[in-house]
């Protein structure tokens, strides 16, 4: 089954700031998740890189190094800033981490404590802070704090459909 690229997504503003609740639970998950799929998986698989895309651990460390990105877009939102922080497209710093001699441990570990804190500031938002928009510097569409949270959680589940391709494929 072919999966769309990232960047050719698009996400629809969402109307109910009602379903934040839903989400942030998905976000929660995310590091669950990712535990139980690395466990089975041994160094071998976890490191290999199919058609010189990412490995496993790789992907993993991708989405602890998007957490911060992720503080500081809902720090953007919360002080109504006009504009959403930039993120780098290149992805320069999960392609210069070489993630795959970092401990799996230590991946899910870190990116497990890097999520924590953005489901904990999610969780302590006022209904006034889920009011403000902030525009997306790449999609050009004004973004709420329920439309950033959507957004991560289907980030998280991209990378980690990808983690699933590779274990799938037969390395």
């Amino acid at each position: 089954m072919q999966k769309t690229e990232w960047f050719n997504r698009k996400f629809p503003p969402i109307e109910d700031n009602s379903i934040l609740p839903s989400i942030i639970e998905r976000l929660g998950g995310t590091p669950g998740r990712t535990d139980e799929i690395a466990a089975r998986l041994n160094d071998a698989v976890l490191t290999v890189k199919p058609n010189e895309k990412w490995s496993v651990k790789e992907e993993i460390g991708h989405l602890s190094d998007m957490e911060p990105l992720w503080l500081a877009r809902l720090n953007d939102l919360v002080n109504g800033l006009p504009e959403l922080t930039v993120a780098d497209l290149t992805n320069q710093r999960t392609n210069t981490a070489n993630h795959n001699a970092t401990e799996t441990k230590a991946l899910l570990h870190q990116f497990r404590k890097q999520r924590e804190l953005l489901v904990a500031r999610l969780r302590h938002l006022t209904d006034d802070q889920l009011l403000n928009s902030s525009l997306h510097p790449r999609l050009k569409t004004p973004m709420r704090i329920v439309d950033l949270a959507y957004f991560v959680a289907e980030h998280d589940d991209h990378h980690l459909a990808s983690i699933r391709e590779i274990t799938l494929s037969g390395f």
